[in-house]
């Protein structure tokens, strides 16, 4: 599976929530169905996210690439630290959990 046409068709056709403070406060609330984590994520940012999903039970997948790598694959001029897939749409990305 391309990883990276999954999360731009996630990102296209479902619901995404960008950027580590608001998937931090989505993973507390036990929003998600997914969390990806760029390589290069800080790594106080990556404990929180890490935790929080634990909690909530959901799958953590690290994305192989730095954070403007993720954000180009999201199609954003910004870069993308964290990211949590909400709704995948049309996107097989869910598939990496297994």
């Amino acid at each position: 599976m391309d990883v990276d046409r999954g999360i731009r068709v996630a990102v296209d056709t479902g619901s995404v929530t960008l950027g580590s403070e608001k998937s931090i406060q989505a993973l507390k609330l036990g929003n998600g169905k997914l969390v990806i984590i760029a390589e290069n994520c800080p790594r106080d940012i990556r404990e929180d996210v890490e935790h929080y999903s634990k909690l909530s039970d959901i799958p953590v997948y690290t994305f192989e690439g730095s954070s403007v790598d993720l954000g180009s694959v999201c199609g954003k001029p910004f870069t993308v630290a964290t990211m949590i897939i909400s709704d995948p749409g049309d996107s097989t990305i869910l598939e990496l959990m297994g």
